[in-house]
């Protein structure tokens, strides 16, 4: 049992952020964005990612305009939902796409990276001073500006400094300035954390170098060393923007990453230099004034998946999914970064594409919205019962029929997929029921959440499964997936109520429906449109 820590607060009280990242482009004017605050509505979200463009808000050097800050904060107050802006100041997905003409226009001034055969790439240096006191300028006038437009309404939960920043195209800075920053000592500050760092990718790259006390980057890290520096120099480049803002405006603020995780990759081909879970040690001791490392997890594979969220959720960094993918496997893999990994707040990237033509939800995205859907509902057991062992993850991968969860008191049996007799006691408003009477619709992948509150209540969201509760004891001991769904079914527990409900604002479980007879016969079935499922057992 662990306390989650949520950077996130509404009203001075804890904040689950649930909703979707706006694609890149489309916080530029109020018709742009118009599209992911509807997305946001149909997914039963509370929160919308969208950008602040440096280009924008500073066309001329010196002249801000917020004009455009000002219609978002409108159209979310508009809409009842919360924003996150992203800062798109000197990286943007590792090169420097949103910075400003005059900027571009300064080479000079506003020094590019340098890759190993001495040519520039698309990419602004962390080690140039000017670029830091430009970006720094921008950033402190929209935190001021967000201070004076938005500080008793908070609209704004948080604020992302940068995204995804790196170098693609080079594993470090080459020019003069970067070569004079892999030649200096390794910070103190680094040398001293690295004994306790046994686990660290950082330490085994000492570790192979000699373990030595002092010396120059190359002479402490060997072949990681450009990757480790450009970690260092970005992250306390980012820490130095955060300082300055929270200075004028003091609001969550994180980094997200680019991962480096997928295939045989090498710094450069993603952002090097970016918090991937090989350098995110060092980022950590560099930036103290954010409260948070961001992944964006576009892997599908379940393990990988897992991965990524064991290596964030640690106890000095509370897991977060800004970006993730709008399609596939994120249905249900998103449910273990929930359960497993507490996550403190779970988005998808290009929420717009959930709008179909009709303005309704695009059916190729009822999976990912069924999610959210059930997500949403859960939000207030979520903030009650994370980090305290009794949350847990169904997910079902292919080939699967059922999942076991092992439970205080009790072994839960998730059995998947829609059909058969065994699925009778669905209710006329979903699947189920007479075959003859009903088409049979393709079955989703099982996926959700159980909550066990006490020791007989239970609380399911989710969809394409149906749940099962034996206590404990010799019959669950010999429990064989192999037997039948009768085998299981004479030996689980019997239930007090079944209710479908939802909770009120002030966390109260409502009763929308209560179920009996056929509606309860093998198992208890949820869908995300009946909300919460809460079941209470026998003694």
């Amino acid at each position: 049992m662990s306390t989650v820590r949520r950077p996130f607060t509404v009203d001075g009280k804890p904040f689950f952020s649930l909703g979707g990242q706006s694609r890149n482009s489309s916080g530029y004017n109020r018709a742009e964005a118009e599209t992911a605050f509807r997305a946001v509505k149909l997914l039963h979200g509370n929160t919308l990612e969208i950008p602040v463009y440096w280009e924008q808000v500073e066309p001329v050097e010196g002249q801000f305009d917020f004009g455009s800050v000002d219609t978002l904060l409108a159209m979310a107050r508009e809409n009842q939902v919360r924003l996150v802006l992203l800062w798109f100041g000197t990286w943007k997905n590792g090169n420097m796409e949103y910075t400003p003409d005059w900027v571009k226009r300064q080479p000079e001034r506003f020094k590019r990276v340098t890759n190993p055969f001495g040519n520039t790439v698309w990419v602004l240096s962390s080690h140039c001073e000017a670029t830091y006191q430009a970006d720094e300028r921008a950033f402190t006038a929209l935190m001021s500006h967000l201070k004076e437009a938005d500080s008793e309404e908070r609209t704004v939960i948080a604020v992302q400094i940068e995204n995804e920043p790196g170098i693609l195209g080079s594993d470090r800075d080459y020019g003069p300035e970067g070569q004079a920053a892999i030649e200096s000592p390794v910070p103190s500050k680094v040398l001293e954390c690295l004994p306790a760092l046994t686990e660290s990718p950082v330490f085994r790259s000492w570790l192979a170098c000699g373990q030595r006390a002092s010396g120059s980057w190359d002479e402490v890290f060997g072949a990681d060393a450009g990757e480790y520096m450009t970690a260092w120099s970005i992250g306390r480049y980012i820490d130095r923007l955060a300082e300055a803002g929270r200075a004028i405006y003091d609001i969550p603020l994180y980094v997200n990453v680019w991962l480096g995780e997928q295939g045989f990759r090498q710094a450069g081909t993603y952002p090097s230099g970016g918090a991937v879970s090989k350098t995110l040690d060092i980022w950590k001791l560099a930036t103290p004034h954010i409260d948070l490392i961001a992944p964006d997890i576009y892997i599908a594979d379940a393990d990988g998946y897992r991965a990524i969220c064991r290596a964030y959720a640690r106890d000095d960094n509370p897991l977060f999914v800004p970006e993730s993918a709008p399609w596939g496997s994120n249905a249900w893999n998103m449910f273990y970064a929930l359960a497993d990994c507490s996550a403190v707040g779970y988005h998808f990237f290009a929420i717009e594409h959930i709008v179909g033509p009709d303005g309704e939800v695009n059916p190729a995205a009822k999976d990912i919205v069924g999610s959210f859907h059930a997500t949403a509902a859960a939000i207030p057991l979520l903030l009650k019962y994370q980090g305290t062992g009794r949350v847990h993850a169904i997910a079902q991968y292919e080939g699967m029929q059922e999942q076991h969860l092992d439970m205080d008191g009790w072994v839960g049996v998730a059995r998947f997929g829609y059909g058969g007799y065994t699925y009778a006691g669905m209710d006329w408003r979903h699947t189920g029921g007479d075959r003859a009477l009903v088409e049979q619709p393709r079955a989703p992948r099982g996926r959700g959440l159980v909550f066990q509150a006490d020791e007989e209540t239970f609380y399911l969201v989710g969809g394409a499964y149906r749940l099962g509760l034996l206590r404990k004891g010799p019959a669950s001991e010999t429990l064989d997936p192999t037997r039948s769904t009768d085998w299981f079914r004479e030996r689980q527990a019997h239930f007090v109520s079944v209710d479908e409900g939802h909770f009120d604002e002030a966390g109260a479980f409502v009763v929308d429906r209560r179920r009996n007879g056929d509606e309860t016969d093998n198992g208890i079935w949820v869908e995300p449109d009946v909300q919460v499922v809460r079941v209470v057992m026998t003694r």
